[in-house]
């Protein structure tokens, strides 16, 4: 027997709740979201610095990448 809960069983769940509960549930998970993208855009940033101060990434503008990429070809 699984103990992970299914999707299905947390909607019906959510469902017996008070609507008030709900409301209050819709908005803890949404602000959890935000806060999960955030740090993974921050995750992304830091990573794409580091690239570039060790020279394994490249800065420029969509050009500099055009004549990159033609060149590899």
């Amino acid at each position: 027997m699984s103990d992970t809960v299914s999707i299905q069983q947390v909607i019906e769940d959510f469902e017996t709740l008070p609507t008030e509960d709900q409301d209050l549930l819709l908005e803890l998970i949404y602000k959890r979201r935000i806060e999960k993208k955030r740090t993974e855009i921050a995750r992304n940033a830091t990573q794409t610095l580091t690239a570039i101060e060790t020279g394994k990434a490249k800065r420029g503008t969509l050009a500099d990448l055009r004549a990159d990429l033609l060149e590899e070809e």
